[in-house]
């Protein structure tokens, strides 16, 4: 999978998002893209590092502090 494969999924699930609204105004997209993509993101990224903090955050270019609150705002060990 490449970024556009990633890019495509996300949109085609925006896209079946906007329908499944069926006329109702969407509220906090952005939120909920993130919650959906962020957690599992982290699980796996944690999981590849064998839960190194610091390989996790070398991973995915992010300062470890940051890392850390991230894991702790989805309750991840």
């Amino acid at each position: 999978m490449n970024n556009c494969d990633l890019a495509n999924s996300v949109k085609l699930s925006l896209e079946q998002y906007f329908k499944d609204l069926d006329g109702q105004p969407p509220h906090a997209v952005y939120n909920m893209v993130l919650g959906c993509v962020e957690k599992p993101l982290l699980e796996h990224i944690m999981q590849h590092a064998s839960g190194n903090q610091s390989k996790a955050a070398e991973i995915l270019g992010l300062n470890r502090n940051t890392l850390r609150k991230k894991l702790q705002q989805y309750n991840i060990e």
